[in-house]
């Protein structure tokens, strides 16, 4: 009897078991398919989480950005396999170098696939990756350094490249059987590629291969010389490693965003340097217009241009946006209170750092601060506060004499205003009579603006709040500059 029970109960508790199980990854956030087994159990198989990215036309920093932000949001995401669907001429050397930067802080699998050709450039960054697969028809080679016109660079300069590369192609090469070797021969031309006392390059020429050259075996035992495998594109690539429901996958494309962010990015400094001076202009100026307008869209494009260059994500805008508050409320609330506007301007600079600065999940800052991260976003900083600087200087030189002055100051409102300082006697005592008469706001005092009194206009500011244009107001004392209001229904 004990054995006819445990038969009986055994497969009941290996099926409560494997419900259990799937249970378990469904609540740790992975994709869960239930395979049946021979006997008619079903156990649970979990999906490999996919991401692929295009690496199209000319290496160029608009592949950068994308390739960026899509291993950050892989990080992020837990996906175990990035593949690199590539399609390259090649490129720039120094993107080529961050992107391969960039693909060894990724810690799952990494998968190049040459749909149809990685030449130059894209044989280093194919190189990056633990497999390279290929298409029928796909090519890779030819991956000598040459300048950013096509033509062959200074001899002792290509021989100090040269060797670089191939310094660093053997480094990330170890223990991927050819690789190593067959990368140096599209590198150098006077490298000899021999496998097996068979001489696959000869010097005096670059190494290219196809996608059946680069499948043949060679050795004991028997490697492929470069690929891992054939496949007619990204999924049957897939299919293949992980089979038909082994797998989930997202697709990034490069759209007109990365390119406008490679241009957007260039011009940080001016964009950093003209926003800064607009919100000065703004809070030094009654009301709001056109400054505080154009300040708010210039910086906001350099953290749109961060973010689709795969720098930073939401927070450093939210962290702007609480150091603005608290700059506008010391203007607006608490005038004078230096600490609050110092804290605000704080934040607002630190946010615009983080937002260009190149972090990666699970990076602590102390090790980012170990590094070069924050050397280009200060220096950026440092430039765009120069140019605020001396744009603010060359505008109080020049323009108050000119025709762009007077189109920014509203001529009858301050033209009519009575002046306090350097006044008369007997016109501050005029002043000093209007202590406690009701006038009305001519101008929205945020906190400063004018008000009306006795048929006449006087420069005046708010001790605490804003009061909106229209609004009654009660003198309640002065200053050698103006009134002191408040909103009559106070």
């Amino acid at each position: 009897m004990t054995p006819r029970r445990a038969y009986h109960y055994g497969p009941m508790l290996l099926h409560w078991l494997t419900l259990l199980l799937s249970t378990l990854a469904v609540a740790g956030g992975a994709e869960v398919t239930r395979l049946a087994t021979s006997d008619g159990v079903i156990a649970p198989a979990v999906q490999k989480r996919v991401v692929i990215i295009p690496v199209r036309d000319e290496i160029a920093s608009p592949v950068l950005y994308i390739l960026r932000r899509g291993l950050k949001e892989a990080i992020e995401q837990k996906a175990d396999v990035v593949v690199l669907d590539m399609k390259t001429p090649g490129g720039a050397l120094d993107v080529t170098f961050d992107i391969m930067e960039a693909l060894a802080k990724f810690p799952g699998e990494t998968v190049t696939f040459v749909n149809n050709e990685a030449m130059s450039a894209g044989a280093f960054i194919s190189a990056m990756t633990g497999e390279i697969w290929f298409a029928p028809d796909g090519i890779i080679g030819a991956a000598a350094p040459v300048s950013s016109t096509g033509q062959d660079v200074d001899a002792t300069m290509k021989l100090k490249i040269t060797s670089y590369l191939k310094a660093r192609l053997r480094a990330i090469s170890e223990g991927k059987g050819y690789r190593g070797q067959v990368i140096s021969a599209m590198v150098d031309a006077d490298y000899e590629l021999r496998i097996d006392d068979k001489v696959l390059k000869a010097k005096g020429e670059l190494l290219s291969l196809t996608a059946s050259e680069a499948g043949k075996t060679y050795g004991e035992p028997a490697q492929a010389l470069l690929a891992a495998g054939t496949a007619k594109n990204v999924e049957a690539l897939l299919a293949k490693k992980f089979g038909a429901q082994g797998y989930t996958a997202r697709r990034l494309e490069i759209t007109w965003s990365e390119r406008l962010a490679a241009m957007l990015n260039k011009i940080s400094p001016v964009l950093l340097g003209l926003g800064m001076l607009a919100l000065f202009i703004e809070f030094k100026t009654p009301g709001f217009g056109i400054f505080g307008i154009t300040g708010i869209v210039c910086l906001s494009v350099v953290f749109i241009g961060s973010y689709v260059a795969g720098f930073s994500g939401h927070e450093p805008i939210l962290v702007f946006g609480v150091g603005l508050l608290l700059l506008v409320a010391e203007l607006f609330f608490f005038p004078g209170v230096a600490v609050v506007a110092i804290a605000g301007l704080m934040l607002m600079l630190g946010s615009l750092v983080w937002a260009m600065a190149d972090l990666w999940p699970g990076v602590p800052l102390t090790v980012a601060w170990s590094g070069d991260v924050f050397v280009g976003p200060l220096q950026n900083l440092g430039l765009g506060l120069v140019m605020a600087v001396a744009l603010g200087l060359v505008i109080a030189r020049f323009l108050p004499s000119g025709w762009m002055w007077d189109k920014l100051v509203v001529g009858s409102v301050v033209g009519g205003a009575a002046q306090v300082a350097g006044g008369a006697p007997e016109a501050a005592g005029e002043v000093a009579a209007l202590i406690g008469r009701r006038g009305i706001a001519a101008t929205a005092l945020r906190p400063g603006g004018q008000v009306e009194v006795a048929g006449r206009r006087y420069e005046a500011t708010v001790a605490v709040g804003t009061i909106d244009a229209g609004d009654a107001v009660v003198v309640r004392g002065r200053t050698d500059f103006g009134l002191v209001v408040e909103r009559a229904d106070a």
